[in-house]
């Protein structure tokens, strides 16, 4: 399998055209594409700069004329979750022709679109990207192949995966900016090519202060870690 993280620019995308025009994005939650039909059905978080710009964006996405259906399921304050109908765009076309499948959610966002995208060999994938060239502009940003053994290894281990990533997402600004500044700068190599107080000058503020950042960021990604190594061992056991 070839999973290709792609940058797209469609023009005839309801999101990406509202994405250009109001301060909002979109990320997909749930969607299916009916071939037969010729429309995209999805399910989405929209999330405004503002209450107004949720509003303003929310109206511009239903007066798009290739929108034909855009509905709220729930909102709060500048967030809310949308579903919609959208006709086939010439991107969608051209990657279900081509052989080629999703397989990640999207997210829009300042009149670009970040897909997740399949195929099962190089000739589709060569095919769907000289096609997408002729009506879109995309880079793509990340390539990867995967042989059945890999693929198994990580639908398998996608739990321990995402018990990471919360880990991850739990640092707060400071803690990641911290943790992130401080491996960078060689704090955790041996001997330390960085010290707390070349930190704390970095961050103007005490050395304690940097101290207490790094041990939580290190707290929460360790636990993090943890968990997702009893998550691999449990699965481990369950396959056996």
């Amino acid at each position: 399998m070839i999973d290709l993280d792609i940058d797209m620019r469609q023009y005839d995308c309801p999101f990406i055209d509202t994405t250009d025009d109001v301060e909002i994005a979109f990320s997909a939650v749930q969607w299916q594409l009916d071939t037969d039909d010729e429309q995209l059905e999805t399910r989405l978080i929209a999330r405004g700069e503002s209450t107004g710009a949720l509003e303003d964006g929310l109206h511009a996405l239903r007066d798009h004329p290739n929108m034909r259906e855009c509905y709220i399921l729930s909102k709060r304050e500048n967030v809310a979750e949308i579903g919609t109908t959208i006709e086939e765009t010439n991107a969608m076309r051209t990657i279900q022709r081509n052989g080629g499948y999703i397989t990640g959610p999207f997210h829009i966002e300042d009149g670009h679109e970040r897909w997740h995208v399949g195929f099962d060999d190089d000739a589709d994938e060569d095919h769907a990207l000289a096609e997408l060239e002729r009506h879109n502009d995309y880079t793509v940003a990340d390539r990867d192949q995967f042989g059945p053994t890999e693929l198994f290894d990580l639908l398998e281990n996608s739990d321990s995966a995402l018990r990471l990533l919360e880990g991850c997402r739990s640092l707060t600004d400071t803690e990641r900016e911290t943790f992130e500044t401080a491996a960078r700068e060689g704090y955790y190599e041996t001997p330390r090519a960085t010290t707390l107080e070349e930190l704390s000058n970095h961050f103007d503020v005490s050395k304690t202060a940097v101290s207490m950042n790094l041990r939580r960021s290190e707290r929460k990604v360790l636990q993090a870690a943890l968990s997702a190594l009893e998550n691999m061992d449990e699965t481990a056991t369950q396959t056996r």
